[in-house]
């Protein structure tokens, strides 16, 4: 087996987990009103590792589900990643002294690469960059915005600094449970020191295999989300899809 790493996702919105469709918030759809419980739920199926994104939060640009992800750190013991309102040095180490493993930038990554840079340098192997791509460029402020540069100009600004990964998510996927793009996901991987963790579009076991086929281009890992809510992929059959 491979390092290949399996994140599920915690989306959260008004305190609830969510998953939306293709980021629109209108399309919210709760699958939990406790996200500690649906955080032990994931550990009890034997996941290490936790995606959460606080959504209200990537509007505001600023942490709005804060209790929400306290509870969970205290309650569980997964290795969290965090995404969502984090723009500037003071909540990111906030968030790395409450017990987040890593902090994800988005927004502050493309907007202003000098602060992200700052916190890579500052909390190194402890930042992770995300990437959302949409018609072919990376989405601000929770994807309600498109920028004028592609994902690998964003990467290429980093590639110098001590990031632990980047999460590739390609919006148009998101939610859809059409399955990744894996073509552009392959692509990123080979332009780019930095491993890539892929986000978006997961539907089935086969997709996880896929993905994990391309551990040695450099993609390292993926995000499920709402495969796993709906059962369209169990626990023990994505572990299973994992190849060497």
């Amino acid at each position: 087996m491979t390092g290949f790493q399996l994140w599920p996702a915690i989306d959260l919105k008004e305190g609830k987990a969510v998953r939306l469709l293709r980021g629109d918030m209108n399309t919210a759809k709760t699958y939990a009103d406790d996200p500690a419980q649906q955080a032990w739920t994931f550990r009890d199926a034997g996941f290490d590792r936790l995606h959460i994104v606080d959504l209200d939060g990537a509007f505001a640009g600023k942490p709005a589900n804060a209790e929400a992800v306290e509870r969970i750190l205290r309650e569980t013991d997964a290795t969290v990643q965090l995404g969502g309102g984090i723009r500037d040095l003071q909540t990111a180490e906030r968030w790395l002294k409450l017990g987040v493993t890593r902090v994800i930038l988005g927004t502050a990554a493309v907007k202003n690469p000098e602060f992200a840079r700052q916190a890579a340098e500052e909390f190194p192997n402890r930042v992770v960059i995300g990437l959302d791509a949409k018609d072919g460029f990376v989405a601000t402020e929770g994807w309600d915005e498109a920028s004028q540069v592609t994902a690998e100009e964003v990467a290429k600004r980093f590639e110098d600094a001590p990031v632990a990964a980047i999460v590739y998510t390609d919006i148009a996927r998101d939610g859809a449970l059409e399955g990744p793009n894996i073509e552009a996901t392959r692509a990123l991987a080979r332009t780019t020191p930095i491993p890539i963790i892929a986000s978006g579009g997961i539907s089935c076991a086969e997709d996880i295999t896929a993905l994990s086929e391309c551990y040695n281009d450099g993609v390292i890992g993926t995000i499920i989300g709402k495969a796993l809510y709906e059962g369209r992929v169990t626990p023990l059959g994505a572990r299973e899809a994992v190849k060497a």
